[in-house]
């Protein structure tokens, strides 16, 4: 039956750009579904964690911390992780789509890998936890789960030695010097792979992973893990009491330089384990070329009629440097038997006495100068010649594939950019460079911070190094965190290594309560981490409702303010209204305001004054025009009224008086 059919999530889009399109796997706190990129169309894995785990404040940050650890290892061995967010208050992380299986899921299908196909895939693995290694990480959680293999260049799936390897969930891990107990006192590793000193003290460094993938390439080579049970404490104390078998024991024929590496990934004390990753890379490498030169050695053994293949008849001699080669013991031949314990004839040294020789047919050793004898001697001879050719091309080839082809990497660190590229090319080297660089306080902007092989390390001649760049120090914009939450703007705060404080909260009858309304410094300031981001949070709407005031007399808008418990704030302004009405107020009416807030109203002065002109002695129809032409009531008392030519000889306002527009005026005429 199809789960995914009731999955609520499938088929949605994620932030307006992720549209998920299948599950791919659930855990006990996450789980993993395939969708694409709208934005770029590519396809992505998205995990997002279970609603269960929301409440869990330190597994949301443990889960939030998993995205900035990722972001720190530039590898392409290491799974990439392009965003995060929130989805519905749930946070989630988009990585890298690997199209492929898992190491578990192919162990499930063949059981158990071949030697160079094992040794093929640990070397991946390694390279990735030695990234995380170099940046002072520890994985923590290295099993066949958090390996994903993808498909070959070729196209061949089941071409495991040409195949992509990448290491997923590195979540768990922690700086080297911290605590690998989790707040619930829970041991935060499989027990199946958990290292001795894990169990024992809780305590984690590079060699617990090393130890963790001794054990991975021991379920590679026998299909099976070294010890296994019903109750996982059990299982986990077996790491501490026991050493690891040898794979030989649970599948014969296996080399035994297989065994030994197993056996110095896997050492109960860490300080007799590789120091990290790289170095147990180094002897996996060594290992696998050191297998090629075996099957050469094989290949090349002459065949005697009648006697079995030297494969079958041999077994197989660790290589030997070129300093011991007098160690170098040739194999005997099966059908070659030796008798009383003795060396078979043709290795015997001078002084070694004994019975007289036999032949491979029982007989008595011939006359030297017979025929059979000469040519068992020819034989003899041209056999320790060939054993002898066939030692030196071993010695050689070991020596080229352990020592003659490596030298030493180039110091290259603190040099600028320029210098760096002109050294390395010196040296015979090509460069690529990892991206992003890092930040520093110490290393100049656009100046070698590190680089992979590190000084000094024995490196293939020719070979490709990645310098890590530095940055300069680092500096991160204020980010505009207006419009979100205080949780929401704290994250993104925190996540530049800068410090979030609240200030008062003011009111606001537009941003919720809650909000945040600002920020200072302002948005774009560059700071340093550790620098500190005040933010402003809104405290929702005000209490007191601003009354509407326009149009009211000075008067009865002091009555209504007095009565809100508010306190006005008065501004004569020049205006054709009437004197004392309220021409505009602040803030606006239905605004929310505190209590005892002003509120400033602008008055009307009342329109400009009337100038009275001096109107004695004009005709009494003429003045009566005048005032009026000015705006004022006119009353005319005329003494005779039938005189034409009655003058002003009285005027009420006087010459010269201001009076408001629309008010009286009397003229006297005779």
């Amino acid at each position: 039956m199809d789960t995914t059919v009731a999955d609520t999530l499938i088929g949605t889009t994620i932030d307006g750009r992720y549209r998920i399109t299948g599950r791919v796997a659930r855990g006990g706190m996450a789980t993993v579904y395939r969708a694409t990129d709208e934005r770029l169309g590519r396809p992505v894995a998205l995990k997002i964690i279970h609603p269960s785990q929301a409440t869990n404040v330190h597994f949301v940050d443990r889960f939030t911390d998993e995205a900035k650890t990722i972001a720190r290892l530039t590898h392409p061995n290491v799974v990439a992780v392009y965003d995060q967010g929130r989805h519905q208050g749930l946070p989630y992380l988009v990585m890298e789509f690997v199209q492929g299986k898992t190491l578990r899921d192919l162990l499930a299908q063949r059981r158990k890998l071949s030697p160079v196909e094992a040794l093929a895939i640990l070397e991946q693995m390694l390279a990735a936890i030695a990234a995380a290694h170099r940046a002072g990480l520890v994985h923590r959680d290295v099993k066949p789960e958090n390996v994903l293999v993808a498909e070959a260049p070729s196209g061949g799936s089941a071409d495991l030695v040409d195949a992509v390897v990448k290491v997923a969930d590195f979540g768990l891990a922690r700086a080297i010097e911290a605590s690998t107990v989790d707040e619930s006192g829970q041991l935060m590793a499989t027990v199946a792979y958990v290292a001795p000193e894990l169990v024992q003290a809780g305590q984690a460094d590079a060699r617990t992973d090393v130890y963790s993938a001794g054990i991975v390439l021991y379920e590679m080579l026998t299909g099976q893990v070294p010890y296994d049970g019903a109750d996982p404490v059990e299982v986990a104390w077996q790491h501490v009491d026991n050493d690891v078998p040898p794979p030989s024991r649970t599948v014969p024929g296996l080399p035994r330089p297989l065994d030994e590496l197993v056996a110095r990934a896997t050492r109960r004390n860490p300080s007799e384990r590789p120091t990290d990753a790289g170095r147990l890379l180094t002897e996996v490498q060594a290992v696998r070329d050191g297998l090629g030169a075996i099957n050469l050695q094989t290949a090349m053994m002459p065949q005697v009629p009648g006697r079995p293949p030297v494969a079958d008849a041999t077994t197989i001699v660790p290589t030997v440097p070129a300093a011991d080669a007098t160690a170098l013991v040739p194999p005997v031949p099966g059908g070659y038997h030796q008798q009383g314990g003795q060396r078979p004839s043709w290795a015997r040294l001078p002084e070694q006495g004994g019975p007289a020789r036999t032949t491979a047919y029982g007989r008595g050793a011939a006359d030297p100068h017979g025929g059979e004898g000469f040519f068992a001697d020819r034989r003899r001879v041209t056999l320790v010649s060939l054993l002898a050719v066939i030692a030196l091309v071993v010695i050689g080839s070991t020596w080229w594939v352990t020592s003659g082809r490596y030298t030493d990497a180039p110091a290259l660190v603190g040099l600028p950019k320029a210098n760096a590229e002109a050294a390395a090319k010196a040296a015979g080297f090509g460069i690529i460079y990892a991206d992003p660089g890092q930040y520093s306080s110490t290393v100049p902007a656009d100046s070698v911070i590190s680089q992979d092989p590190g000084p000094g390390e024995k490196v293939v001649k020719g070979d490709t190094l990645t310098l890590t760049m530095s940055l300069g120090v680092e500096q991160h914009p204020v980010p505009d965190v207006a419009g979100q939450e205080a949780a929401a703007a704290k994250a993104s705060i925190e996540q530049l290594g800068l410090k979030y404080k609240e200030a008062k909260g003011a009111y606001s009858d537009t941003v919720p309560e809650g909000v945040v309304i600002s920020t200072n410094p302002k948005v774009g300031t560059e700071l340093k981490p550790g620098d500190t981001v005040t933010v402003t949070l809104s405290k929702g709407r005000a209490p007191i409702t601003v009354p509407n005031l326009v149009g009211l007399n000075i008067n009865d808008a002091r009555a209504q303010l007095q009565k809100a418990g508010l306190t006005a704030l008065e501004r004569t302004k020049d205006s054709d209204q009437p004197a004392d009405q309220v021409l505009a107020q602040t803030p606006k009416a239905g605004t929310g305001v505190e209590k005892n807030a002003e509120i400033t109203l602008d008055v009307s002065k009342g329109p400009p004054l009337v100038t009275i002109p001096d109107l004695n002695n004009h005709a009494c129809g003429e003045a009566e025009n005048t005032l009026k032409g000015l705006g004022l009531q006119v009353q005319v008392n005329n003494l005779n009224p039938l005189n034409p030519n009655s003058a002003v000889h009285q005027q009420n306002p006087g010459a010269n008086s201001q009076v408001q527009p629309g008010s009286g005026a009397q003229i006297t005429c005779f």
